[in-house]
């Protein structure tokens, strides 16, 4: 249950929507498996997985909603040698060579029958939905996969207006300033030993694990014009994570304390109980951490008139 990445989203203008109607609304794009033909098929899915049947999962404002996502994969190497199998026989066999529009059909042709043969990947997308805050966070590893989650809501609710979360003062050079000049962290935030470092003006990316980010060698690259575009963080006591220079949060770590207080909840060995007391401890905690973190980016870049400082 407790999430390893967070793509954070503001909502906006929302529509009030109990948790019947927006049950009701999850059912109608509930996932149904691939046909045979599919390539790829996205739907809702209960959060509780076997243990239960709901889409939504909502407590003291806090909504839990997953998606199941399946596609068929079938590699391009194994289209690639059939088409080419095909196109030779026929060569052979007329005489001449094929058209590049022949052995698109061909391909396409290929395509189709293969398809239906291709093994199926799932993967499973959570989304916290914090109807309190206006807040929405997507447990996916990549920016693509939480903008086809919020389709897929959007899809259910008929509109939503969402933007990615943003901040006064732009990661990239806050995470910069931390890295640089110790005195300007705030007092509960720790640098973790990992980093990213992009130098001005060109591609060049220089990326640091297990080192020392207060060495010296890493104060020369910063004083050569480099800026941290990932950086890893903790708040002492409560989480660990890598902050990317787009505001997501990647390699989310809860601390011990934090599990330790969950496992020892007693769920009567119910799964779902299990679910919702890791969910509604994992969103206290989050929502307070990321509300410290914005601030501490100078605040929310909230309309249109604030832009981020660079």
């Amino acid at each position: 249950m407790w999430f390893k990445h967070l793509h954070l989203y503001r909502l906006h203008d929302a529509a009030e929507l109990d948790a019947a109607s927006l049950e009701t609304a999850l059912g109608e794009q509930a996932f149904r498996p691939l046909g045979g033909s599919e390539a790829r098929r996205l739907g809702w899915s209960a959060p509780g997985g076997r243990a239960g049947t709901q889409l939504l999962h909502e407590l003291q404002g806090q909504r839990l909603l997953t998606a199941l996502r399946q596609e068929r994969i079938l590699p391009a190497s194994v289209v690639r040698e059939e088409v080419e199998e095909r196109s030779e026989a026929i060569e052979a066999s007329e005489g001449r060579k094929l058209r590049r529009q022949e052995k698109l059909a061909i391909k396409e042709q290929v395509y189709e029958e293969l398809l239906p043969r291709a093994f199926v990947r799932s993967q499973k997308v959570d989304l916290w939905w914090d109807s309190r805050r206006s807040l929405i966070a997507i447990n996916a590893s990549s920016r693509t996969r939480a903008e086809e989650l919020l389709d897929l809501l959007r899809e259910t609710l008929g509109s939503l207006k969402v933007t990615p979360l943003a901040s006064q003062t732009l990661p990239m050079r806050a995470m910069t300033t931390w890295l640089g000049d110790p005195g300007s962290r705030p007092a509960d935030l720790v640098l973790g030993d990992q980093v990213e470092l992009k130098a001005k003006g060109d591609d060049g990316v220089l990326r640091a694990r297990q080192v020392d980010l207060d060495s010296d060698e890493i104060q020369q690259l910063l004083e050569s014009g480099r800026q941290a575009s990932k950086l890893a963080l903790s708040i002492e006591g409560r989480l660990s994570f890598v902050l990317h220079d787009d505001l997501a949060i990647k390699s989310l770590r809860f601390d011990d304390a934090l599990i330790d207080e969950a496992s020892q909840t007693d769920d009567g060995d119910d799964a779902l109980v299990r679910l919702e007391t890791d969910f509604i401890l994992m969103t206290q905690a989050l929502a307070e951490n990321i509300e410290r973190l914005i601030e501490w980016l100078g605040g929310e870049a909230g309309s249109a008139g604030d832009v981020p400082s660079a």
